[in-house]
């Protein structure tokens, strides 16, 4: 065995990073994003995933052998191209634990000392394979909590019984999150205390969401919108997206509209009424049902996961996000970077308010407020003075330039993180700013 910590010199640094899976989920496009901005000459990144492996072979079956199971994912193609590895370990099922950890033994043995670091997405059984890799080589291990909350019932039970461990500031060298929400959850409330508990902005690629108008003319063209009024939606079918609200809201637009007498909306008549969701997911089908109950099936696109998801910003006039729980979504980043109103549930940390764009509700309201809200905002009935943003009713160019330097300023442009995490890899020392962040996270106006 290699003495611990050692790690090979040749060629760039290798940081492995671990995911349940590579498919289009808001963790792995913002890790795809940074690694694309590193200087890959110096640094490069190989990925660990979970897949679904025969009960009973678990343990038996390497690497490579669950890799040729496997079926390729979203990110793989992009990841190859960037001269990143893919490797696989099996699902870890709660019922197969000394498989999964014998597993993992047998991966991080046949890898010893190859990673400098290892960096965990996955937060619920990071407490068993960090630990191996460290074991194994890995000169520093960092769970990178992406989430502040859990799935409910008997599976959210069992992953916050999984996590305890990582409330240990012993657990690792570093402890990331994306918010201090998300630390809080995880780590424990006094985490923030130590230092080695870094906040790291779930950051984008700025200039690629800053809005054009040419985009949104000939996207909304092609999808036969260009006399719509665009609510957006962007993030997979998940119970954490609350998907089954969001349809309610819009179907209370669509009614508070057609019941419109006292003409309180009289901008938007005459234009029809549609929602725009990108996103796949286990639950996607049953959306697609409920839609058709609540008699908006033809109103509602359902779009799946697009390549150019920042063009689709740009065909939109307002984005709804009523999710249940989230770490940092970077969705709504995004939408702020091209200019977009933004109403959001209230249970989402305040560090993603960015900009004036974002609103908060919450979700003990009914739909129908929500719904009265978004119609409010796009005929600016609340606030006389013109609010930039929401296309036709405001300059949304400007905005959108402005948003988009806001949300640079703020620490949430990739191509300015990958700077600061780069030096953190070849070094493996973390610069810290103040209480906790690695750079100033803060709330700023429009």
């Amino acid at each position: 065995m290699r003495e611990e910590g050692a790690v090979r010199e040749k060629g760039p640094v290798r940081i492995l990073q671990v995911f349940g899976s590579l498919g289009l989920g808001g963790a792995e496009s913002r890790v795809v994003d940074l690694y694309r901005h590193l200087d890959r000459s110096r640094v490069q990144f190989d990925f660990l995933v979970h897949t679904k492996a025969e009960k009973g072979r678990e343990e038996r079956l390497s690497s490579k052998t669950l890799m040729a199971l496997r079926k390729p994912e979203y990110f793989d193609p992009y990841i190859t191209k960037l001269g990143g590895r893919i490797f696989a370990v099996p699902r870890f099922t709660g019922r197969n634990y000394f498989a999964y950890k014998k597993a993992l033994q047998r991966f991080f043995a046949e890898h010893e000392g190859e990673w400098k670091m290892v960096q965990g997405h996955m937060t619920s059984t990071a407490a068993i394979y960090l630990p191996i890799a460290k074991k194994y080589g890995a000169g520093q291990i960092i769970p990178h909590v992406r989430s502040a909350g859990t799935d409910p019932g008997l599976k959210g039970i069992v992953t916050g019984l999984l996590r305890r461990p990582l409330r240990k500031s012993s657990f690792a060298d570093y402890r990331f999150a994306c918010t201090k929400q998300a630390a809080r959850a995880v780590y424990g409330e006094d985490c923030l205390k130590d230092e080695r508990v870094c906040v790291i902005p779930n950051a984008v690629d700025v200039q690629n969401f800053v809005y054009q108008e040419e985009v949104r003319e000939d996207l909304r063209t092609e999808l036969g919108l260009t006399s719509a009024v665009v609510i957006g939606h962007v993030g997979r079918f998940h119970y954490a997206k609350n998907h089954e609200f969001l349809l309610q809201v819009f179907a209370q637009m669509k009614k508070l509209l057609q019941e419109d007498e006292r003409n309180e909306y009289a901008l938007l008549h005459g234009l029809s009424l549609r929602l725009l969701l990108l996103g796949e997911g286990e639950r996607m089908d049953g959306m697609r049902d409920l839609a058709k109950e609540l008699g908006i099936g033809e109103e509602v696109l359902f779009l799946g996961n697009r390549s150019n998801a920042s063009a689709y910003y740009q065909a939109m006039d307002y984005f709804l996000f009523p999710s249940r729980y989230e770490g940092l979504p970077g969705t709504v980043v995004e939408a702020q970077a091209s200019g977009l109103q933004c109403l959001i549930s209230d249970v989402i940390t305040d560090e993603v308010d960015l900009t004036e764009l974002v609103s908060r509700k919450s979700l003990q309201e009914e739909p129908e407020a929500w719904a009265k809200k978004v119609l409010d905002d796009l005929v600016l009935k609340e606030n006389p003075k013109e609010k930039m943003g929401v296309m036709p009713f405001g300059d949304r160019s400007a905005c959108s330039q402005m948003a988009a330097e806001l949300v640079t300023e703020a620490g949430f442009d990739v191509a300015v993180q990958a700077k600061r995490m780069q030096e953190f890899y070849e070094t493996g020392r973390m610069m810290q700013r103040g209480n906790n962040e690695t750079w100033s996270i803060k709330k700023i106006s429009c």
